[in-house]
């Protein structure tokens, strides 16, 4: 199989970025990863990130922009994606005050004006779900499939979070079926068997990562994106242990 690059999202790293981003980066190109999906870039501009990455033989996977940003200066942020070379563009979070009915109906619009803006710049917008959107809406669907239904498919892709959907009771390799090709970015991450349900490193929980992992290319996934909310170990300890099975799992394939 054609190994898809693996990124690491930088939320996972972001006290050690506050720390010290360029040092943060190096050690995360040290761990062997491909690329990183950015969520902001502590201070820095688009293009003295680009050189960061550049120095370290780091690709930009995606950004994390949120919903307000895109909203008010989706102009400037198209730019910097273009600055860092990333193709894709992700509204990560809606806030609690905005997830009405009503509030999906407006997103849905927007996103596929603001899908269409970038597509038109070669950039691809993707929504990335939690476990809210997996509630029902009034006429039966869930919010997430709203969203993905009733936006054109050229404009808005999907970057699902596979512990996301397992811990709402739902199956990813299910939904990467579903929306086959319309998922260029997948959030990875282990959810632990207990009661808790709590953020695990790959390999170390309960979803279903062997069948996930060998479907991506047939689903047309372009990054697997490795991400740790929280975690009990340090960050690096976290991410370097799913990145150890991530590329174990791949010899395996």
């Amino acid at each position: 199989m054609t190994k898809i690059p693996v990124a690491v999202q930088m939320f996972t790293l972001r006290d050690e970025c506050e720390k010290d981003f360029a040092g943060t980066v190096k050690k995360v190109a040290e761990l062997g990863f491909d690329g990183v999906e950015f969520a902001g870039y502590y201070g820095l501009t688009a293009k003295e990130v680009k050189a960061l990455l550049d120095e370290h033989g780091l690709k930009a996977a995606a950004s994390h922009v949120s919903l307000e940003e895109l909203e008010n200066n989706l102009a400037r942020v198209i730019e910097n994606q273009k600055i860092l070379g990333s193709s894709y563009l992700v509204c990560p979070y809606l806030t609690p005050n905005r997830r009405s009915e009503e509030d999906y109906q407006a997103l849905i619009t927007f996103l596929d004006q603001a899908g269409e803006a970038c597509r038109r710049e070669g950039i691809t917008l993707c929504y990335h779900n939690h476990d809210f959107e997996l509630e029902r809406l009034s006429d039966g669907r869930m919010a997430l499939e709203a969203i993905f239904d009733d936006t054109n498919t050229d404009n808005v892709k999907a970057e699902l979070d596979v512990y996301w959907l397992t811990k709402a009771g739902e199956k990813p390799v299910e939904w990467m079926k579903r929306y086959q090709n319309r998922i260029p970015l997948i959030h990875l991450k282990d959810m632990t068997t207990d009661e808790e349900k709590f953020f695990a490193e790959l390999g170390t929980g309960g979803v279903d990562l062997e069948l996930i992992l060998p479907i991506g290319e047939e689903a047309g996934v372009q990054w697997w994106v490795i991400e740790q909310d929280v975690s009990r170990r340090t960050p690096f300890e976290s991410i370097e242990i799913s990145m150890n099975y991530l590329n174990e799992k791949y010899r395996n394939l």
